[in-house]
C-alpha cells in the first residue's frame, strides 16, 4: 500500500504543536494544521505488508492499508467511506486514541511506525470539509423501540447502528448536554466541544431522540423503559477509585472528575457557583495515565504556582522492553504535551498522609518504594527507608483511575448481575442477566480507551438488532458473525 518505496524515502512527521507560551493561554487544540501534500507522503510510508498487523492491533479492526493508499492516491472521498464502514467517529479517535494500531504496525519494528491517527483525523476533518459527511436515515423502519442509556462514545456508536438498522433509538442523558466523558472529562485543548456538536446535530437528523438531563434510575424510574424492545446500558465506569489515607478528609482533595468537568462547563460558557481552582497554588497530581495528564494541563492553565505529578510504579523504560515484544501493546515511558507545558514528575513514590490546618490540605508526606520480586512471580512493593518527604499541596487531584460503574441507580433497579469487579455481567451476545437487557463500554469492561468503547458499542448494536429481528445486516469486527439467538 502507498509508494511502494515511501518508508525509505519519507521520515515520520507529524503537526507542529502551538507554541506553549500561547497555548497555555486558552483551552484551544493544540496543533496547527498539516498540508495535504504532507498527508500524502505520511500515507506513502505505508508498506505493501505481507500481514498488516495494525488491524489487529486496532480494536475496530479499521482497514488501515487500504485509507492510506487511497490517501497518497488523492482519493478522499473514497477513503472517508472506507475508513467510516468501521468507525463511527474518526474525528474522535483520530484525536484522543493512543494508537496501538501505530504499535502494532510492521514499519515500527525498525524505524518510527506511520502516523496511521494523524491521517485518520485529517481524512474524516476533509471530508467534514468537502461537504460529504451527510445525514444518513435509515430507508426502512423496523418499529421497534431501543433505549440507549449513556451518550459517551459507546452509547453513541451503539445508539447510530442501531437506527442505521432501522430501530427507533432513544438516547439517554443524565448531563446538561450528550458526550458523556467525551464532553465533561476531556480538556477542550485535546477535543474541542464543537467537535462533538457537529457530530450530534447528524445524529439527530438521522433520527435519534435525544432525552439530556434524564438519569434512568433517578429522575426516570427504570420501570418505564417497559416501552422500549430492548434497553443498551452505556453508562460508562464513572465510580472513582479513592484514597483512604490519614488526612482524606481535609478540604482541597479532589476526585480528578470533580475537577476537570468544572473546567469544561466553564469553557463552555457555563456559569458555575463555585469552582475547584489551581490558580496560585501548589497542585500535586497522584496519578501519572492519561487522566493525571489532563489534571496537569488543566492546572497550569488555571495558573498554578507549581505542579507535581506522583506515580506508585517505577519509571517505565523509553522503550518496548523484552517482555511486551511487537506487536503488542507496550508499557514505556510517554511523554504528553501537559507534561512537556510544566510539570515536575516522580516514579515510586507512595502517598503516606495529607497533612492540614484549619481543616484544609497544606502538604503531603511521601516515601520512595521499590519492587521486587517474591518467590511467587509476583512483585512484592516495600518503603525504602529513609526517603520520607513532606510536599507543599495547596489542591491535590486523585487520578487514580475508576473501579466501575455507578451501582445504585438504573444498574440496582434493573438488577443485572455484576461480575467479580463490580462491571455489568454479559453474555457473548453482550445481553445482562436480564433478558433484553445489554450493557457495553466501560460499564461492561471496565475502564478502557475510546476506541474499545466504539467497538463495543458497535458489536452490542449488532447483538441487540439480532435479538429483536432474527438476523441483522450490520457489521462486525473482521466480519465473523456473533452468536445468533
Amino acid at each position: 500500500m502507498g509508494k511502494p518505496t515511501g518508508f525509505k524515502e519519507y521520515p515520520r512527521e507529524t503537526p507542529a504543536e502551538r507554541p506553549v507560551a500561547e497555548r497555555v493561554r486558552d483551552y484551544n487544540e493544540l496543533y496547527r494544521e498539516f498540508p495535504v501534500e504532507n498527508l500524502r507522503r505520511q500515507a506513502a510510508r505505508c508498506m505493501n505488508c505481507g500481514v498488516p498487523f495494525c488491524h489487529a492491533g486496532c480494536p475496530l479492526g479499521n482497514i488501515i492499508p487500504d485509507w492510506n493508499d487511497l490517501v497518497y492516491k488523492n482519493q478522499w472521498e473514497a477513503a472517508y467511506k472506507e475508513l467510516m464502514s468501521t468507525n463511527n467517529f474518526p474525528e474522535f479517535t483520530g484525536r484522543l486514541c493512543p494508537a496501538p494500531c501505530e504499535e502494532a504496525c510492521v514499519l515500527g519494528i525498525t524505524d518510527p511506525p506511520v502516523a496511521i491517527e494523524l491521517i485518520e483525523k485529517n481524512i474524516v476533518e476533509y471530508a467534514f470539509k468537502n461537504g460529504w459527511v451527510k445525514p444518513e436515515p435509515p430507508t426502512v423502519r423496523t418499529g421497534k423501540k431501543v433505549a440507549v442509556i449513556g451518550s459517551g462514545p459507546s452509547g453513541l456508536a451503539c445508539a447510530q447502528q442501531l437506527n442505521r438498522a432501522g430501530h427507533l433509538v432513544t438516547l439517554f442523558e443524565r448531563a446538561e448536554k450528550l458526550g458523556g466523558l467525551l464532553r465533561y472529562g476531556i480538556p477542550d485543548f485535546k477535543l474541542e466541544k464543537h467537535v462533538i456538536d457537529r457530530r450530534l446535530q447528524l445524529m439527530e437528523a438521522e433520527g435519534i431522540i435525544f432525552k439530556p438531563s434524564t438519569a434512568v434510575g433517578t429522575n426516570y424510574p427504570a420501570e418505564d423503559l417497559k416501552e422500549f424492545d430492548a434497553v443498551v446500558l452505556c453508562g460508562g465506569a464513572t465510580k472513582s477509585r479513592d484514597f483512604p489515607i490519614p488526612g482524606r478528609e481535609l478540604d482541597g482533595i479532589h476526585f480528578a472528575m470533580d475537577f476537570l468537568p468544572q473546567q469544561n462547563r466553564t469553557v463552555s460558557g457555563e456559569k458555575l457557583a463555585s469552582q475547584i481552582s489551581a490558580a496560585g497554588k501548589h497542585v500535586i497530581v497522584i496519578g501519572g495515565g492519561d487522566t493525571g495528564s489532563d489534571c496537569v494541563g488543566t492546572s497550569r492553565r488555571q495558573g498554578a504556582r507549581s505542579i507535581t505529578n506522583f506515580e506508585l510504579l517505577p519509571m517505565p523504560t523509553k522503550d518496548r522492553s523484552s517482555q511486551q515484544p511487537w506487536p503488542y501493546w507496550p508499557i514505556k515511558l510517554r511523554h504528553s504535551s501537559s507534561h512537556s507545558e510544566g510539570c515536575e514528575r516522580f516514579w515510586s513514590i507512595s502517598t503516606k498522609e495529607f497533612i492540614g490546618s484549619k481543616g484544609r490540605v497544606q502538604a503531603l508526606r511521601t516515601v520512595s518504594v521499590e519492587f521486587a520480586p517474591d518467590g511467587n512471580g509476583r512483585l512484592k512493593m516495600s518503603e525504602v527507608p529513609g526517603t520520607e518527604y513532606e510536599w507543599p499541596a495547596e489542591l491535590v487531584l486523585l487520578a487514580l483511575g475508576f473501579v466501575g460503574p455507578e451501582r445504585d441507580n438504573v444498574i440496582a433497579q434493573l438488577g443485572v448481575e455484576l461480575d467479580e469487579r463490580g462491571n455489568v455481567k454479559t453474555g457473548a451476545d453482550y445481553m445482562t442477566s436480564r433478558p433484553g437487557v445489554f450493557a457495553a463500554g466501560d460499564m461492561h469492561r471496565g475502564q478502557s480507551l475510546i476506541v474499545w468503547a466504539i467497538s463495543e458499542g458497535r458489536e452490542a448494536a449488532r447483538c441487540v438488532d439480532l435479538f429483536l429481528m432474527g438476523h441483522s445486516e450490520l457489521p462486525t469486527k473482521g466480519n465473523q458473525d456473533l452468536p445468533r439467538v
